[in-house]
């Protein structure tokens, strides 16, 4: 898994492919982006070429270059959660639990069904 950050707008580039699961000519990641975001040709170009060099997206060569990605869209999420885990809570899901009943973002229901949750993982291993 790479552990190369990806900014927010390299993130968009992302989202292309991961929600098209097949490998993207520029002109069709350009398309999409110029239209979503107006952003302009060569600013997509520098996206998919930064993306590239990090070995974040692989580019297959031919006729037409395709464009694909490296890491799925779970071990990006796994990547970033723990990122932001270890920078703002000390690597701990505990500490986050705790920020988030103690801010009382969770309340009683939905302690409930995390526990419930939990219990019917636990009953599944």
């Amino acid at each position: 898994m790479s552990t190369k950050k990806i900014a927010n707008s390299e993130l968009e580039v992302m989202r292309i492919l991961w929600r098209e699961e097949r490998p993207l000519t520029f002109t069709e990641i350009r398309q999409e982006l110029e239209n979503k975001m107006g952003w302009n040709k060569s600013t997509i170009y520098t996206l998919v070429l930064r993306l590239r060099k990090k070995g974040i997206i692989s580019t297959r060569p031919g006729t037409v270059m395709l464009h694909s990605p490296t890491i799925s869209k779970q071990e990006y999420l796994q990547m970033e959660e723990q990122s932001f885990l270890d920078k703002v809570f000390d690597g701990g899901t505990k500490n986050l639990l705790a920020t988030l009943y103690q801010n009382r973002k969770l309340d009683d229901k939905t302690l409930a069904e995390l526990k419930a949750y939990f219990e019917m993982e636990e009953d599944q291993k």
